[in-house]
């Protein structure tokens, strides 16, 4: 889940999953409004895949706005390449965002590592090749005033899917754009 919400915010989506039969885990990773690093997320989103299923079973990662950020972190520095099949990212500023330019890093790390050319989206860039193996799809908007500009919320790999939705929670609420993101897990 994304900056200032909880794993409620995907209530859409496993509403469906529940009905087709698909199993989830959606925790959600308390940020203190911004303020813990998204290294130390990724820790804590590692510690409960751990716990929940081990070291050896794949999984596909779903991440909406800085959770995208998180688990890509977890793929390319917690070793997640080797056990992710499927990488979905809806809204989550890969290539930063101008909506967290002027926000200080003191307090608010987590929102200041989401800035252009911030030091942790740059590292991270640098281990793209690792999702190689992995089938990436990147939902966005160019409607998108959190992530803005939108096209910013894409992977350098994989599909990008653009959704014609207005606002950045209404990607993961939006009918329309929950069928789109369903039909890519199901596949």
């Amino acid at each position: 889940h994304g900056l200032w919400n909880t794993a409620d915010i995907f209530s859409s989506i496993t509403t469906k999953l529940d009905k087709i039969g698909i199993e989830y885990y959606a925790p959600t990773l308390k940020h203190d409004f911004g303020m813990i690093s998204i290294v130390e997320l990724t820790n804590l989103l590692n510690d409960l895949i751990l716990e929940k299923y081990g070291y050896e079973r794949e999984i596909d990662i779903v991440g909406f706005s800085m959770g995208g950020i998180i688990g890509s972190y977890w793929i390319k520095k917690f070793f997640g390449y080797k056990r992710t099949r499927r990488f979905i990212t809806i809204g989550s500023p890969h290539k930063g965002t101008i909506a967290s330019q002027l926000i200080p890093k003191y307090p608010f790390r987590g929102i200041s590592e989401m800035k252009i050319n911030s030091n942790l989206l740059k590292d991270l860039s640098k281990y793209d090749y690792l999702l190689s193996g992995i089938n990436c799809i990147s939902f966005f908007t160019y409607w998108d005033l959190m992530v803005f500009p939108g096209w910013r919320a894409t992977l350098n790999s994989g599909e990008k899917i653009s959704l014609k939705i207005y606002k950045h929670k209404n990607l993961v609420r939006n009918p329309v754009g929950v069928e789109k993101i369903i039909e890519k897990l199901i596949r």
